[in-house]
């Protein structure tokens, strides 16, 4: 396996596989998400004003709470605790660094572009949309892309 493979390719073997996509465009949605929630708590329940408070690490340690506890209900999906067509689905089990390490840090990477640009919140949503339709209802499992252009 070559430097560009333990990059880019395959869910079990590389840092980054076609749905680092998605989880960057999770990033955005859930980031600004997380980011109002935070804003209206602390402005309702705490009366404080939100740039009174430096939320960042609010937002980012609620980023990392839901990264990781979706990563762990992919992991027993991968391993099929929902059945055998889901794990099927989900071709494979993925590698620790990308599991562990590059998918949360993407949604924190998509939470950091969405402070900066506000307006990438629509289309990030709509491509997310659009990206889950795509893959989970059309193709046939999760790494079909990568199968397609090996």
């Amino acid at each position: 396996m070559d430097i560009l493979g333990t990059l880019w390719w395959i869910k079990a073997i590389a840092w980054f596989d076609v749905w680092s996509i998605e989880h960057l465009l999770s990033g955005l949605s859930v980031g600004h998400a997380v980011r109002r929630a935070n804003h209206r708590a602390y402005r309702d329940k705490l009366d404080l004003a939100p740039e009174s408070v430096r939320t960042r690490y609010f937002d980012v340690i609620v980023l990392g709470f839901v990264a990781y506890f979706w990563e762990t209900i992919e992991h027993y999906l991968e391993t099929g605790l929902a059945g055998s067509w889901v794990e099927y689905w989900f071709h494979g089990v993925e590698f620790w660094g990308n599991r562990i390490i590059t998918d949360p840090l993407l949604l924190v990477a998509g939470y950091l572009i969405v402070r900066r640009f506000p307006r990438l919140v629509v289309p990030a949503r709509i491509c997310s949309v659009i990206w889950l339709l795509v893959h989970v209802v059309i193709f046939p499992h999760s790494m079909y892309l990568h199968e397609i252009f090996s």
